[in-house]
């Protein structure tokens, strides 16, 4: 991990870089912005770590925890919402084990996120998983397909 925080640090001083580069870099090399990289950063680069914080709460694409492999959006946009965005989360939840408080799997294999909107309420409910944008979802389909990505990932 030193050796890639000394790399991007390195590169921030030769480009003139910004805190926003330096996070998306971060989170390219990581999967996600540890905290022992923003310490780093403030202390090699003279920035307070509270801007490096301030910057990646404040903008929904950086994470500050590890994400699992397979991330599952759901939708929770008012037509989602009323066709049942609730039901999709609460068992994919149970399917998943997860909290309130916790939204990835114990075994970093699943991430299940929460967006205000996809833009897609023609086919709601909608979930968008690894990228894959499913439409007119039901909690058993949204189930089935989480049970099929645990098949794949133990073969």
């Amino acid at each position: 991990m030193e050796k890639t925080l000394q790399k991007l640090a390195k590169d921030f001083r030769e480009n003139e870089g910004n805190i926003i580069s330096l996070l998306q870099e971060t989170q390219e090399a990581f999967g996600y912005i540890p905290e022992e990289a923003v310490y780093f950063f403030s202390r090699e680069l003279d920035i307070p770590a509270s801007r490096f914080f301030g910057v990646s709460t404040f903008y929904a694409q950086f994470y500050l925890k590890p994400r699992g492999k397979n991330i599952i959006t759901a939708c929770c946009g008012t037509a989602c919402h009323v066709k049942g965005a609730e039901r999709l989360i609460n068992g994919a939840k149970r399917e998943l084990s997860l909290t309130d408080e916790n939204n990835t799997t114990n075994d970093n294999k699943f991430t299940l996120e929460q967006v205000a909107c996809v833009g897609a309420c023609s086919i709601a409910p909608v979930v968008i998983i690894n990228k894959k944008v499913y439409g007119k979802m039901s909690a058993d389909k949204l189930t089935k397909e989480i049970k099929t990505l645990r098949q794949d990932s133990n073969e």
